[in-house]
């Protein structure tokens, strides 16, 4: 039984899960909308929003803590900057809920439900 093991495991171990997660993280902050599965965007689509609470978080309280936190998890100075830069003002008035989910269909290849992940209130053009 896999009492309070919290989080998904996708078949991987856990390099290569940190590793998987934090490169879909950075994509979606990078271009503000990723086609992925469902399952992975499900798996980071809370850590996702937690980065942004941390930077909001950071602009009206310690900067310097948040930013080294942000950094130290996407591993890019200049995406955790884009995410206290843009994100966090963009998203000041809203309380979580800074991503959707669209499906999209099933995959062709192994019928995989694909998903389209999106920053809410993006500019990005469909």
């Amino acid at each position: 039984m896999r009492h309070q093991v919290a989080g998904r495991i996708l078949s991987r171990d856990a390099g290569h899960r940190k590793l998987l997660f934090r490169n879909l993280i950075k994509e979606l902050y990078i271009h503000e909308r990723i086609t992925t599965t469902e399952a992975k965007a499900r798996a980071i689509r809370s850590e996702a929003e937690r980065l942004i609470t941390k930077a909001k978080r950071g602009v009206n309280g310690n900067r310097v803590h948040a930013q080294r936190q942000l950094v130290a998890f996407l591993d890019d100075k200049t995406i955790a900057k884009k995410v206290f830069d843009e994100f966090a003002p963009r998203y000041a008035a809203r309380n979580g809920g800074y991503t959707r989910m669209i499906k999209i269909g099933k995959r062709s290849g192994d019928a995989a439900e694909m998903v389209v992940l999106e920053l809410v209130d993006s500019e990005v053009a469909i």
